[in-house]
């Protein structure tokens, strides 16, 4: 009977996470409010150069095998 019960209620939360999904989709950002988002300040990582630099070499190194979406393969020293 407790199995029963608890399988009922996985299913309703389920079905309920489900209809949830359906419900319409707004943006949390409204066009006029993303030029703030775009402001260097609003950047992750201190040195944009040198992530810069570290994501092409990473690019060059798993571009053989499809790992980052980068055209061709080598060992990134052009």
């Amino acid at each position: 009977m407790n199995k029963r019960l608890t399988g009922r209620i996985l299913l309703v939360l389920l079905v309920l996470t489900g209809i949830s999904a359906c419900g319409p989709i707004e943006p949390w950002v409204k066009p006029y409010e993303r030029d703030k988002l775009a402001d260097p300040i609003m950047a992750l990582d201190d040195d944009a150069v040198s992530t810069s630099y570290i994501q092409h070499v990473y690019e060059a190194r798993e571009g053989a095998r499809g790992g980052e979406g980068a055209a061709g393969g080598g060992c990134g020293c052009n």
